[in-house]
């Protein structure tokens, strides 16, 4: 690392800890310097991520949906249907119905996805108002297939990238944990109002196809993010467990389960003990839980696994807002 960012590195280091001002250490150094570096490509990899998401949404929304008055379920939904019985823009019905759902992610998940799932449907707006993109098709199977395909796939890309650019599951997490139900159930509910609402002001053949398209989005959307589910369990075996337990619990605020377990390999392998740690957390945490275990442990072994629901605990008793 060249000397200037590694003086800057250090500098910011005292200046959170004055306690070890006159004491810090090569490895805390060393440390810190690791944590940029995950902390960088993270970024990097999201940035590129969330970008391709919001081009290939622009080209699902541009190429194929808009011009053929085609909806999807959720935000996005409403925002096309809306833009299709009136005159006021896409880009500009995706920030302002994306607004109160932004806000309610602060709230509910964090500063850092609020930011992110900002500058992402901010993005978004803007490709759809200033990049052009042909009309692929009139036909509308064709239509409903492809532009649910490419809608799916990128917000399914924003996803992987640490954000969202369809606000529906922020208030899906948020209304299952203040009454006590799962996120697919209340996904269905707002989809089921969105296209019964399609039906009346578009036509029953519209709404339809329209269902086509939100079949084709969500199937992509869970390809994309390697089919994880409403909840992730997640497995971590590492030295510095105490470490990553506290992290959960303080950065993530999520409980943890610490149970004892032998690792080894072979028949006569090793067979010390070892503190294994369990979690469950929502799939749209699961980027910032990678990367703060790799901050601390990037040598620690974690198995993810889906989960369908899960009753009680931190995941829906914890106050809302915290």
């Amino acid at each position: 690392m060249k000397p200037f960012f590694r003086r800057l590195l250090i500098t910011n280091a005292l200046k959170q800890n004055q306690s070890k001002l006159h004491r810090i250490t090569k490895q805390e150094i060393e440390r810190v310097e690791r944590n940029f570096k995950i902390t960088s490509k993270r970024y990097i990899k999201d940035f590129v991520l969330i970008t391709a998401g919001i081009f290939s949404a622009s080209f699902g929304f541009k190429g194929f949906l808009l011009t053929n008055h085609f909806i999807d379920g959720g935000a996005t939904g409403i925002s096309l249907l809306i833009s299709a019985l009136t005159n006021v823009s896409l880009s500009t019905l995706i920030i302002c119905i994306n607004v109160p759902f932004v806000l309610l992610a602060y709230h509910v998940i964090g500063r850092s996805f609020a930011i992110k799932t900002t500058l992402a449907i901010a993005g978004l707006a803007s490709c759809l108002a200033f990049v052009e993109f042909p009309n692929i098709t009139n036909d509308n199977l064709l239509v409903a297939v492809f532009g649910g395909f490419f809608l799916g796939a990128g917000i399914g890309l924003a996803v992987r990238g640490g954000a969202v650019i369809d606000g529906t599951e922020v208030l899906a997490i948020f209304l299952s944990r203040k009454l006590g139900t799962s996120i697919g159930d209340i996904i269905i509910v707002i989809n089921v109002i969105i296209f019964s609402a399609a039906a009346y002001l578009l036509g029953v053949e519209i709404s339809m196809y329209s269902m086509i398209t939100y079949l084709a989005a969500s199937k992509t959307l869970d390809f994309i993010v390697e089919g994880i589910e409403e909840y992730t369990g997640v497995t971590i075996i590492s030295e510095r467990a105490e470490e990553i337990r506290q992290m959960i619990i303080n950065e993530m605020e999520r409980g943890v389960t610490v149970y004892t377990g032998k690792k080894g390999y072979g028949k006569r392998g090793e067979t010390n003990e070892i503190e294994i740690i369990y979690t469950v957390v929502t799939r749209l945490e699961l980027n910032k839980l990678n990367m703060e275990i790799e901050k601390i442990d990037n040598r620690a072994f974690v198995v993810m696994n889906s989960v369908k629901d899960t009753i009680g605990g931190m995941i829906k008793k914890r106050p809302l807002n915290h």
